[in-house]
C-alpha cells in the first residue's frame, strides 16, 4: 500500500480469516478494538511512535470514518473504542494500523510491519455502558504499572469525565 492511500483513506487490513468470522460491519455502531504489535515488542513506547497512533486516530475523526469514545496506546498495542463511520470496520482499523506504521517507519528511518496482522474486535450492544468500557479503556496503563492515576497517562484519552 502506498503513502497516497494513507492520505486518501483507502487503506486496508489483512486480518486472519478466523478472526473475521462472525464480523459485521454496522454503521453507527459502536466498537472497541484491540490490535498488537509485532512480536509484542514494546514497539509504541516511544512517544513518537505513541504521537504517530493518536494523531491517526484523530485524522480518523478528522476524515469523518470514525468518533472516538476512548483509547489507550500502551506500548504493545493498542485499545480504541469508537463509534464507526464507515467505511468499514475492516478499511477503518486498517488505515490506522497502516498510517501509523508508516509514520512510525519514517520516524525511525526503517521500514516493516509494526502490528501483527488482524485485530480483536467488540461490538458493544446498546445496553452495555458506554462510559463504564471508555474508562475501563483509559484505566489500563494503571492497571498495567503505566501511570498512577487514571487519566494521568499521556497516551490514553476518553470522551466521558471521570
Amino acid at each position: 500500500r502506498s503513502r497516497i492511500a494513507c492520505l486518501r483513506g483507502d487503506a486496508g487490513d489483512m486480518a486472519s480469516p478466523r478472526l473475521q468470522l462472525g464480523r459485521e460491519t454496522i454503521a453507527g455502531a459502536v466498537y472497541a478494538i484491540t490490535a498488537v504489535s509485532a512480536g509484542r515488542r514494546a514497539l509504541f513506547a516511544d512517544a513518537d511512535a505513541a504521537e504517530a497512533i493518536v494523531e491517526e486516530i484523530r485524522l480518523a475523526r478528522r476524515k469523518g470514518l470514525a468518533d472516538s469514545l476512548a483509547w489507550a496506546v500502551m506500548p504493545d498495542h493498542l485499545h480504541w473504542m469508537f463509534e464507526l463511520h464507515g467505511p468499514s470496520l475492516g478499511q477503518v482499523v486498517g488505515r490506522v494500523k497502516s498510517c501509523s506504521a508508516r509514520r512510525i517507519n519514517a520516524l525511525a528511518g526503517s521500514d516493516g510491519g509494526l502490528w501483527q496482522p488482524g485485530y480483536y474486535d467488540h461490538r458493544l450492544r446498546d445496553d452495555e455502558d458506554l462510559a463504564v468500557q471508555a474508562h475501563y479503556i483509559l484505566a489500563n496503563p494503571v492497571r498495567r504499572g503505566l501511570a498512577a492515576e487514571v487519566g494521568s497517562y499521556p497516551y490514553a484519552w476518553c470522551r466521558y469525565p471521570l
